[in-house]
């Protein structure tokens, strides 16, 4: 809002220094300050409100050190990082951008599905809140809309250089050039960059490829099928994650800041054709949300961080990881998620590895066999006697060095 109060000023009055809300970074500032604002100066206001309402955590008993201390911590703290988020978002963005309308309409969905999953554990007193399956249904409803507004909207296109043939009769200096690149032009596209390959790029159209003449008209069902999985998988994963103290929101806060750049190269011409990456017209603007993600986060972590003042619950984590799946799948960054969400990944698959494992055992053996003494797994660390600040720490260390690495793909192919 306050873009477009400026952008109005700007053209009709000479204000010095006015124009600088034309800038993207500088709105990114902005966003950041006013969100840790927010987190930090309201967040106290609403946990007091929180511990007053007696929206207390329940936990059960794990048999972990520290555990039943954190009984009665005030939940659903989520809502201090969804309106760290919002309000900076509609302060400092382009609000007619696509980009920013999807990510806006994650937030608010997948945090009203959190928000529901806490309201009944807390306030119905059923421990096993929103049944997981219409926790499914909503994330794939979500799912359906971003990877339908992206196959189909007008406005969400990459550049890509254009290669015309030589003609034979050509003089001999052009055909010294064949295949040379001509020009650019805007097209809908199912690409995406891929890690590690030469191209750096990845086709879903080309995904049936091997099925022959006519593959290409199941183009949408491949892409929906990968935006569904991504999005389900990043999400719950960031779900599991929150178990101890700071760890999924600092996780995210270094996965946001990853994501910006990520989405600044590749929303600045210049830098997307120094890098030989994808460019993805109008795609910077994201990066004045990622400042809001990463402004929210930050500024909760002041509470959350050990010993928490409060928990997010489903309502920020389910939220949270929505939101990094669907950003990097804007930006067609999300094949490079099982890295720079490496975290994620593990934490959800040890949960995986472990119930298989116990219901495979006990089906063959007539008893259940565990192959960690607890999941997710920051629970195995915590049984072996890690003290869960040492291990949230050493997590995000492990998530730097991924950030980086991934940030390094964009060269190293």
């Amino acid at each position: 809002m306050l873009y477009y109060l400026f952008s109005y000023l700007s053209k009709n009055y000479s204000i010095p220094g006015i124009g600088v809300f034309q800038y993207i970074t500088f709105r990114m500032a902005m966003a950041v300050i006013t969100s840790l604002l927010i987190t930090t100066v309201y967040g106290r206001r609403l946990i007091d409100y929180l511990r007053f309402k007696q929206v207390g955590e329940t936990v059960r008993n794990l048999g972990l050190e520290g555990q039943m201390q954190k009984s009665g911590t005030p939940t659903m703290g989520g809502i201090i990082i969804l309106l760290g988020i919002l309000i900076p978002t509609l302060l400092f963005a382009k609000l007619e951008n696509v980009y920013v309308i999807l990510m806006i309409i994650t937030t608010v969905w997948l945090g009203a599905i959190g928000f529901l999953d806490d309201y009944i554990k807390v306030f119905k007193k059923n421990k096993e809140g929103l049944a997981g399956r219409f926790k499914i249904i909503g994330q794939v409803g979500l799912s359906l809309i971003v990877g339908w507004t992206m196959y189909f909207n007008s406005n969400i296109i990459i550049r890509q250089e254009v290669v015309l043939p030589v003609k034979d009769d050509a003089p001999v200096e052009f055909h010294m050039k064949r295949n040379t690149p001509v020009y650019t032009q805007d097209v809908h596209s199912t690409k995406t960059t891929m890690p590690f390959y030469k191209n750096n790029e990845f086709d879903y159209g080309k995904v049936l490829k091997f099925l022959g003449k006519g593959y290409e008209q199941y183009a949408l069902v491949v892409f929906l099928f990968f935006v569904i999985l991504i999005i389900t998988f990043i999400s719950n994963g960031a779900n599991i994650t929150d178990g101890i103290d700071g760890l999924a929101t600092g996780t995210s806060a270094i996965i946001g800041i990853t994501l910006a750049i990520l989405a600044y190269v590749s929303g600045n011409t210049v830098i997307a054709d120094y890098l030989n990456i994808m460019y993805i017209p109008n795609s910077g603007e994201l990066v004045v949300f990622a400042g809001a993600f990463v402004g929210a986060c930050v500024g909760f972590l002041w509470y959350n961080s050990y010993p928490a003042q409060v928990f997010m619950g489903d309502t920020g984590s389910l939220a949270i990881g929505g939101i990094i799946a669907v950003f990097a799948i804007m930006i067609r960054k999300e094949l490079m998620l099982p890295l720079l969400c490496g975290i994620f990944l593990v934490e959800n698959f040890s949960v995986i590895i472990q119930v298989s494992w116990f219901k495979y055992t006990k089906k063959k053996f007539g008893e259940g066999r565990r192959v960690f003494l607890m999941a997710p797994l920051h629970h195995h660390y915590q049984k072996k006697g890690f003290h869960e600040a040492k291990i949230v720490t050493r997590f995000w260390i492990i998530c730097i060095i991924l950030a980086i690495v991934t940030v390094i793909t964009l060269k190293l192919r």
